[in-house]
């Protein structure tokens, strides 16, 4: 299904409309025509667009139709150079998957949780009419196991209301612990038959995430190894995605990576390596996937440090 529909081998957009200082120059500036133009060139056939709530909200109840715009005109963009797009709510009000954010509450607030609904109905009634080529990701990476059954409820109920409007388009639902496919089995049965199970993948996070200096506290960031010190290798990654891989089949719908790839301190010939073990996998399973990200956010595939492989990767991707 993700296949035909167009949603098998996309690029993340990350850093545009999230994860930023939300500046005019920003939001104009960081994705143009050109990069979708070069995104569809290099053969992706989606982006996912991860949005912050901020963008689009207005107080508790209201809208912003500059923030809404901004995504009109990027699926505009999208359309016109036959991409499709993966509509992702990448912070809410009360949550973010990062700290930093200083966002809480989500999961026990009523009435961030309205807040929560009533952006979906939003989407709903103006992009449901676009089921073929517009789809909805839920919310980006619950962190930990305490809300998971909050967030069964709440994302029952968001599928709920945004089927009033979009009966037809498809929905990512992933899982605890920052989205993990080991944690996906412990959903609850798709609501429909487009709804899809999602998880974001970076493992070994210690390979994937070297150096990160937002995770100092965590780590010595200047400890450096190879892919081959990582312990990491096809049969490492059939085994961590195996239980996702049976709970979907077990509940008849398929698995969508969206997010995953090594960040910029690795050398490129060491991430190539761990690009070529996972997608093996994703091949032999029929996993759809989005790589993070297309530019910089410490992860860029259009950055200049990967010209030597990104044909190579495009060959796997």
């Amino acid at each position: 299904m993700l296949k035909e529909r167009g949603f098998y081998r996309g690029v993340n957009l990350g850093g545009w409309l999230s994860q930023c200082d939300y500046s005019e120059e920003r939001m104009d500036g960081f994705i143009t025509e050109t990069d979708i133009a070069q995104i569809a060139r290099w053969g992706f056939d989606h982006v996912r667009l991860p949005v912050d709530y901020n963008v689009v909200m207005n107080g508790e109840e209201g809208f912003k139709e500059d923030g809404l715009a901004r995504i009109d005109c990027a699926i505009d963009l999208c359309r016109k150079y036959g991409l499709h797009l993966m509509l992702d709510l990448h912070k809410t009000p009360g949550f973010s998957f990062d700290d930093g954010e200083k966002e809480e509450g989500f999961f026990e607030n009523a009435a961030y949780q309205k807040q929560f609904w009533s952006i979906w109905e939003c989407f709903a009634q103006r992009y449901g009419s676009e089921h073929g080529m517009v789809g909805f990701d839920l919310l980006n990476e619950v962190t930990f196991e305490r809300y998971l059954e909050a967030w069964k409820r709440i994302s029952r109920e968001a599928v709920i209301r945004i089927r009033r409007y979009a009966p037809d388009t498809l929905i990512l639902l992933g899982s605890y612990e920052w989205n993990s496919a080991k944690t996906v089995q412990y959903l609850d049965a798709p609501y429909d038959r487009n709804v899809v199970y999602n998880f974001h993948f970076y493992e070994p996070h210690d390979f994937t995430h070297q150096g990160a200096y937002w995770e100092a506290s965590r780590r010595d960031i200047s400890a450096r190894f190879s892919y081959a010190e990582s312990g990491a290798g096809e049969s490492y990654f059939e085994e961590f995605i195996a239980s996702a891989i049976r709970k979907a089949a077990l509940e008849g719908t398929e698995l969508y990576c969206g997010e995953y790839g090594v960040i910029d301190v690795v050398p490129p010939e060491e991430a190539v390596k761990w690009f070529r073990d996972l997608h093996a996998v994703f091949e032999r399973h029929g996993i759809a996937r989005c790589l993070w990200s297309y530019k910089q956010m410490d992860f860029g595939f259009a950055d200049a440090r990967m010209d030597g492989i990104r044909a190579e990767l495009l060959d796997l991707l």
